[in-house]
């Protein structure tokens, strides 16, 4: 069976990544980028389907890891009955080509070590051709390299490549992995000593920029921040939302979907966290790659993009794969890409807004583009869409996506009511729609019999999303309704302190709590003057992280575990965010 989410840890060189076991199995891996396709694939499989372990031949008796303070190396220490022995697992920040290096420190005694290389492109379905040369190993298929360079003897076996060896207190192995082009012919070694010492020195020196004392909880953003750094695509500036694809939202379901892409709807949400904490580069980064993918078509914009900004993201299905515990189909590609969502427009003008403020300086497209946003959402703000959650259902008037019209309307006007690039004539046009889409939204979108503003226009469903309307400004936090909508899914959505998205639905999959919307909830909270109970609320979600302080989509309370793909952008951003928004001094 396998392996909890909760299990992995995240290993990455800024264009990729990889997630690593308790127990020494690295069980996924993209190459060589995000969302290349996977030659590691154990993650949503069994091991034949691709992954690399590396531990103690004899039976663990104990252990334990750790990241080495601030950075994403990672320490594991195996305890054997002759020893113990720690592995150092890392991937340098990428230069030139990819690579993953594994240290093997002998601590205690000497220890019978095995390694077991098996390499599946293709989502697990094609072995690479491999030829051994002394301690090295070269596999190709198609345009894929892969060597590995070891210390020990390597043995080709019909479906792996072995090596077992002793290794004794004092000894350091260093094995390295790296990813080339087939045409080109292997890659150049690495001295992994070094590798070591440059990584550390990458992350150290980062995460150093971060001031503390923004927050009582320091450990965790810093953590969170790292995370974030991770899934950055470092040439494009691109934020993914995870690593991972078809990690279950609910168990055994059909709930799995690819989130190996750029989601607009995480703009602003990152904007806040980077600018907040103190990453102008980043944050910079990050708005120029939303005016590329967008460039001056708003009306062919996509919720989603892949990390380079291109367009296409056909979704199709991986049936050789049996899928995490089960659950099936594995989807590659995300077909919400082609979906009407309202709710990126102002996502997109809130972004925009926040980068001005932050003092991310701003360019002639931004400017273009802007208004060109405008424009178009002035014609279609009308229509039903998906909704902030991509329905595969019947379009509805959701209540979040009017929201966010409203907010990309109030946007535009604030930040050009007291310059002279938008004409009066303009801006007094869009006011009176602003106004108009508000009063919409207070009237449709709001039911007084349940006390609350509801998903969507008509219905009487509940929706974690309404907790944004405050924290994007839509009504001030001591409005009755804004106290009631808070109270009522406070009450209705919570389970054990941790909010749902929506309410369970008989006949369907129950997905777990959602770790984005219960920090929302603390925010609310905390904006109410709540500060105990918003405390509370927050340090629930930091204490479902794994050992790591890694966190998923999900949180399944019943059972007890991380679900959805891991470890997931939106999440970080919300600790990020709600971290920072409680730590603030009336």
């Amino acid at each position: 069976m396998s392996k909890l989410i909760e299990d992995y840890a995240l290993l990455g060189d800024g264009e990729t990544a990889a997630l690593l076991a308790k127990d020494g199995s690295i069980d996924w891996l993209c190459w060589p980028r995000f969302d290349d396709d996977a030659c590691f694939a154990a993650l949503l499989g069994t091991d034949d389907h691709g992954h690399w372990s590396l531990a103690p031949v004899s039976a663990v008796t104990a252990g334990g890891r750790r990241y080495q303070g601030d950075t994403l190396v990672v320490e594991t220490d195996f305890v054997t009955n002759e020893g113990q022995v720690r592995i150092i697992d890392f991937m340098p920040v990428r230069k030139t080509f990819s690579s993953v290096v594994r240290i093997v420190v002998g601590m205690r005694g000497t220890v019978r070590m095995r390694s077991t290389l098996r390499l599946r492109f293709d989502y697990g379905a094609l072995p690479p051709w491999s030829a051994m040369d002394g301690n090295d190993m070269v596999a190709k298929v198609g345009p894929n390299l892969v060597v590995l360079r070891a210390p020990v003897q390597l043995i080709e076996n019909a479906t792996s490549i072995d090596a077992e060896f002793d290794v004794s207190a004092g000894e350091r192995l260093a094995f390295v992995m790296s990813y080339g082009c087939s045409h080109e012919g292997p890659p150049t070694p690495i001295d992994a000593e070094a590798a070591l010492a440059s990584t550390q020195g990458f992350w150290l020196d980062w995460i150093g920029r971060f001031d503390n004392a923004k927050t009582r909880w320091p450990d965790q953003v810093r953590r969170s921040l790292i995370t974030l750094k991770a899934l950055i695509h470092q040439r494009s500036g691109g934020l993914l939302a995870a690593p991972t694809t078809s990690l279950p939202e609910a168990p055994g379901g059909a709930m799995n979907w690819d989130y190996r892409y750029c989601w607009l709807r995480d703009a602003s949400f990152a904007l806040a966290a980077l600018l907040n904490a103190g990453y102008h580069e980043e944050a910079h980064g990050w708005r120029d790659w939303l005016l590329r993918a967008i460039a001056g078509s708003p009306d062919n914009m996509r919720i989603m993009y892949r990390v380079d900004g291109a367009r296409h993201l056909p979704e199709w299905t991986v049936d050789t794969l049996p899928g995490y515990r089960f659950a099936k189909p594995v989807r590659i590609g995300n077909a919400a890409s082609t979906q009407h969502q309202l709710d990126v427009y102002g996502e997109v003008l809130n972004c925009l807004d926040l980068a001005h403020r932050g003092g991310v300086p701003a360019s002639d497209q931004e400017f273009v583009v802007e208004q060109r946003l405008i424009e178009h959402l002035e014609t279609i703000w009308r229509t039903e869409g998906a909704g902030v959650w991509e329905s595969r259902a019947e379009p509805r008037h959701y209540t979040y996506s009017k929201v966010m019209v409203w907010v990309a309307f109030d946007r535009f006007v604030k930040r050009h009511e007291t310059g002279n690039r938008v004409s009066q004539e303009v801006l007094a046009r869009i006011t009176v729609l602003r106004d108009t889409v508000h009063d919409e939204i207070c009237r449709e979108g709001w039911n007084e019999g349940l006390g609350t503003f509801t998903q969507h226009y008509g219905g009487q469903e509940l929706d974690a999303s309404v907790l944004l309307l405050p924290l994007v400004g839509f009504l001030p936090i001591d409005d009755r309704r804004i106290a009631s909508t808070i109270a009522v899914v406070k009450r209705e959505l919570s389970e054990e302190g941790l909010i749902r998205r929506t309410r369970p639905q008989a006949g369907k999959p129950n997905e777990g709590a959602f770790l984005a919307c219960s920090c929302w909830m603390a925010e609310c909270l905390q904006l109410q003057g709540r500060e105990q109970e918003a405390t509370e609320q927050f340090e629930r979600v930091l204490a479902v992280s794994n050992d790591l302080g890694l966190l998923s989509e999900e949180y399944n309370v019943a059972a007890r575990h991380l679900a959805g793909n891991f470890p997931q952008a939106l999440s970080h951003l919300a600790v990020v965010n709600a971290a920072l928004a409680l730590s603030m001094r009336p």
